[in-house]
């Protein structure tokens, strides 16, 4: 027999045998009774303080609630800025992201991303006197938008120059004194601006063409299939019995400032027609 082949095999089994097996997530969510939810910091309507209670609200901190009765367990709002969201999940601080987060090849290679469950746009948007008609007339051009967001990534897809901030208000403000040609955000975000600015400040248009399509999704852990295909099922679910419909409709839909409606449905990634940014 070869004993040194024998020992190395045991010692191999034994380091196999005391390394713990990776903890299974959803079990942990429904043994703590709670699901931890990144979510926007100050981004309305996504999610942001309620000027009267102080208290997290917008369509993500509802979704995530909604996800999180499904499961039957009570959702913790965790308020992160728009770079965190992505490590918040890989580090383990929170179970899920939901925080307006769009698919995009360097975040997939860190996190899993759930079934979209709508197809959003990145929007221009810049002072109603600007001569600029296409994306391609801002090419070169300083370009505001916050820090770590698809936004900022579709200002260098354009070859245009970003100027970052923390937040889309202070963005805004950096077009509105003349620091930025224009800003890039989504359509919700744009079309609050555009229309706050026909009443205040300088007036702002948006360009018709979109710098970006992006599948939004929700981020978990990678390496957690029970989790994967829970979020996914939930998901499905409330598409499928109007509940992502009413909670859009309450902070997004046609009663509210921004008038958009939704017509995505839940599917899986690979059904969607996109093409998919760094």
């Amino acid at each position: 027999m070869n004993w040194k082949y024998l020992s190395v095999t045991v010692a191999l089994a034994g380091l196999a045998a005391a390394m713990p097996a990776k903890a299974d997530q959803l079990d942990n969510i429904m043994s703590a009774k709670t699901l931890r939810c990144a979510t926007f910091a100050d981004v309305p309507p996504f999610a942001s303080p309620d000027p009267k209670t102080r208290e997290m609200a917008g369509f993500d901190v509802d979704l995530c609630g909604a996800i999180a009765k499904e499961l039957g367990v009570k959702a913790e709002i965790k308020p992160v800025s728009v770079e965190a969201r992505v490590p918040e999940v890989k580090l383990g601080r929170v179970d899920i992201t939901v925080a307006n987060l769009a698919y995009t090849l360097s975040r997939a290679e860190q996190i899993q991303f759930s079934d979209p469950y709508y197809l959003a746009k990145e929007m221009l948007i810049v002072p109603a006197d600007d001569a600029g008609k296409t994306k391609a007339d801002y090419a070169g051009q300083r370009i505001a938008s916050t820090k770590g967001s698809t936004s900022e990534m579709s200002i260098k897809l354009n070859k245009s120059e970003p100027l970052t901030f923390q937040d889309t208000a202070s963005a805004y403000l950096a077009v509105q004194q003349g620091k930025a040609r224009g800003m890039v955000a989504n359509t919700m975000t744009t079309t609050k601006f555009v229309n706050e600015s026909k009443s205040k400040g300088k007036e702002m248009r948006m360009i018709e063409e979109p710098m970006l399509y992006q599948p939004i999704g929700i981020g978990m852990a990678k390496d957690q299939p029970a989790l994967t295909a829970k979020i996914n099922e939930i998901l499905h679910k409330l598409d499928e019995s109007g509940e992502i419909n009413k909670i859009w409709d309450k902070w997004l839909g046609p009663s509210t400032e921004y008038k958009m409606t939704r017509t995505d449905k839940v599917v899986p990634l690979a059904q969607l027609k996109f093409d998919p940014i760094p």
